[in-house]
């Protein structure tokens, strides 16, 4: 016990005096049972060792539990909080819980079994799904995914600036206006070439010259060991899902032909469709499809792409296209709070309702017929008309 609480004390003397994101409302962390979820380096130890820091007692009360820690090769979860909760714990932190066999089964025991614990709260990666664990967690569990920075957070970062994040719909209607307080306190088209390159994970704060190499290095731990120990991937079909990462970042984003993708990477068609569906739940890739309701394993993408930019300039081996960056951008930042389908004459469809197209500054308007709830997204200009909207600005969406 002493040697976790150490570790807590170490972790905490080495965290980061950076801003505290808030990936979800502040009532969240209210529940008992707290969930956060989310790709690798997307920050998530770092926000529960800051809540920690800031909100819990630094005492014995509080454990602070990685679960990738060798001690939990041999030693027992349980039998580690029941000793936890006997001398007097009241609050637990379990870090890297996939990474522990039958976590939600551990997980659902400690909640059942210790009412003396006033909050759990565990993470984990955005693999892992309740409804299919093997305990059932979802009627006890608040369950939250975290994603990379926003462009809004980048910006936080930089420059110290903390803008308020805008739903969609306000977005639309005050776009102008929001970009004028934008533009009046910064200059955000100076900021947002740097954010598509290295401003989604926020440890590209640590060392920016090597940031495309730690992603790369992530990319291969999502693969090697994530993917590897929550869904059983060999050490050959590492290699394809690699490869297939490799060939997507050098194409823009894309309605695949998956006969033609299966036999370039030497794979059967339906484990190439499984693969694509593994690299999304990992937020390695983004899907599209027209109608992204009850999608199966075996459904067809309507389109692909990486999941964020930053992971272009990371694996591909020549220069992105522009527009493959500007797209990709659009679609991360929106699919984080909105569903987003796959239209069949404009480039986006969000929640059934709002048209986009996404172009440089001379892209032209959409068709008058449309004008009401079709939009045009513009790249290189720091602010809108009527239905032209910069493109940066749907970077402050959370």
């Amino acid at each position: 016990m002493e040697y976790f609480f150490h570790i807590l004390n170490q972790r905490l003397r080495n965290l980061p005096g950076s801003l505290f994101r808030k990936p979800f409302p502040d009532s969240g962390w209210n529940n008992r049972l707290i969930g956060i979820n989310g790709a690798r380096g997307v920050g998530k130890t770092t926000l529960v060792l800051q809540y920690a820091r800031n909100y819990l007692p630094l005492d014995f009360q509080t454990l602070y539990l990685s679960l990738d820690d060798i001690y939990f090769k041999s030693g027992s979860l349980s039998g580690l909080v029941a000793d936890f909760v006997k001398k007097g714990g009241k609050y637990l932190i379990l870090d890297e819980v996939h990474r522990y066999a039958d976590w939600s089964v551990e997980v659902k025991n400690i909640y059942d079994n210790h009412p003396e614990l006033e909050k759990i709260i565990f993470t984990g990666s955005s693999i892992i799904k309740l409804a299919k664990a093997p305990a059932d967690l979802s009627r006890r569990t608040v369950m939250f995914e975290m994603p990379g920075l926003s462009f809004r957070e980048y910006l936080a970062f930089e420059t110290g600036l903390a803008f308020q994040p805008i739903n969609l719909e306000d977005l639309l209607k005050e776009h102008v206006n929001l970009a004028r307080d934008v533009n009046e306190k910064i200059k955000p088209l100076q900021h947002f070439g740097d954010y598509l390159r290295f401003g989604y994970y926020p440890y590209y704060l640590e060392n920016r010259e090597f940031y495309h190499l730690k992603v790369q290095q992530d990319v291969n731990l999502i693969i090697e060991s994530d993917l590897s120990y929550t869904e059983g991937i060999s050490i050959s079909h590492q290699e394809k899902l690699k490869k297939l990462l490799y060939i997507l970042a050098s194409s823009p984003p894309f309605k695949p032909n998956i006969s033609k993708l299966a036999s370039h990477i030497e794979i059967a068609r339906n484990t190439l469709m499984n693969s694509l569906h593994i690299l999304h739940k990992a937020r390695l890739l983004g899907l599209m499809y027209a109608d992204p309701v009850g999608v199966t394993l075996l459904q067809k993408p309507d389109k692909v792409f990486l999941f964020h930019p930053n992971l272009y300039y990371a694996l591909s081996r020549q220069d992105t296209d522009v527009g493959s960056l500007h797209e990709t951008f659009f679609y991360n930042q929106l699919q984080a709070k909105y569903e987003i389908a796959y239209p069949s004459h404009h480039d986006f469809l969000v929640d059934g309702q709002y048209l986009f197209e996404i172009g440089g500054k001379n892209k032209k308007m959409v068709r008058e017929d449309e004008q009401q709830n079709a939009w045009v997204a513009k790249d290189n200009i720091e602010y809108g008309y009527k239905n032209q909207v910069p493109l940066w600005l749907f970077g402050f969406l959370y």
